[in-house]
């Protein structure tokens, strides 16, 4: 595997996605929970960056997981209905996954290898982000305590725009 367009994933829905659907956009790949911490800023963020930035080609991929301290229990239907309700908010949603251990995504074992973590590569928390060029290639992984709004400047710079 080359770029992130060689993997197919199940959406919200199960049904299979290849990610060369995307070919030519700015991804920002995103791992997430409904009861973390996190939640608030990043749902509220990622939002704030999809509503500018999506004419201009980006989309954000949120990948439910229930990894880290049971922080996302609910059903792909409820973490839409949670999302939209309460952020106003519709990421491309996609099935809830593994990030980390043998039953790891093996989109996401593709994305640590690409580009690791700090000391180790593994997901340390919700909203690890993965900002991907229009090649499918990882530009850069940000940590989840990194706001979106931080993330401006390298989405900028991969979709070659300034605001």
């Amino acid at each position: 595997m080359s770029s992130v367009y060689d993997f197919t994933v199940k959406n919200a829905n199960g049904d299979d996605v290849t990610l060369s659907e995307y070919k030519g956009k700015v991804l920002i790949i995103v791992n997430v929970a409904s009861q973390c911490g996190l939640t608030n800023k990043n749902y509220t963020q990622l939002k704030e960056l999809l509503d500018v930035y999506k004419k201009d080609g980006l989309e954000v991929l949120a990948f439910p997981c229930n990894q880290f301290a049971g922080q996302e229990p609910s059903c792909e239907v409820d973490i839409q209905a949670f999302v939209a309700d309460k952020f106003k908010f519709e990421p491309t949603l996609f099935q809830k996954i593994d990030v980390n251990g043998d039953k790891a995504s093996p989109l996401f074992k593709f994305l640590k290898n690409e580009k690791g973590g700090f000391m180790f590569d593994a997901i340390k928390w919700n909203f690890t982000k993965f900002l991907v060029g229009r090649d499918g290639k990882i530009i850069k992984r940000f940590g989840p305590t990194t706001d979106p709004k931080d993330m401006k400047k390298d989405i900028e710079e991969a979709l070659g725009v300034r605001l």
